[in-house]
């Protein structure tokens, strides 16, 4: 999220195949209903209303409850925010193969939580422009283009990631 590698990153990658393998589709599709576009958030949300099972790929005529939802549940671990609360690999593999009892997801990771996924390309706009255009949809007729996200300073980068966005 932060462009900051982990030595976790490894589990959180894990977690977010393995929704992909038990829903059959990919990370984000946005073909989908917006609720379903980003597939760990709508993971979290089917967990956190017992709902996990809608996750799992719909062309499945049968499969075994029991594993689907310690799939889900292994994934939602690995797939924690900080890289302290996902479980070592090892662990995964116990948990999987029904050595160990799979943990309890208790909290959904705060980049879920916090993220905001609006469109904030209008906040690029000069004042001028900004006050030039305002009420204007049509952003092709300003006289200099958008910035590309190439373009985007370092401190703007910084303002960006201390807002939280």
């Amino acid at each position: 999220m932060r462009g900051h590698l982990t030595d976790k990153a490894d589990v959180f990658g894990f977690g977010v195949v393995a929704l992909e393998i038990l829903s059959g589709r990919p990370n984000s599709d946005n073909s989908l209903d917006t609720e379903k576009i980003y597939l760990l958030e709508w993971a979290w949300t089917l967990h956190e209303n017992n709902q996990s099972l809608r996750l799992v790929d719909p062309k499945l005529s049968e499969f075994d409850e029991n594993e689907a939802a310690r799939v889900m549940a292994v994934s939602l671990m690995c797939t924690q925010a900080s890289p302290n609360m996902r479980p070592p690999m090892s662990r995964v593999v116990a948990m999987l193969a029904g050595d160990i009892e799979v943990g309890i997801v208790t909290s959904k990771p705060s980049y879920l939580t916090d993220w905001n996924f609006k469109d904030i390309t209008r906040s690029f706009l000069s004042e001028e422009d900004r006050k030039h255009h305002e009420g204007s949809t049509d952003l092709s007729q300003l006289g200099d283009p958008l910035p590309s996200s190439i373009n985007v300073t370092e401190t703007m980068i910084g303002g960006i990631i201390g807002d939280g966005r």
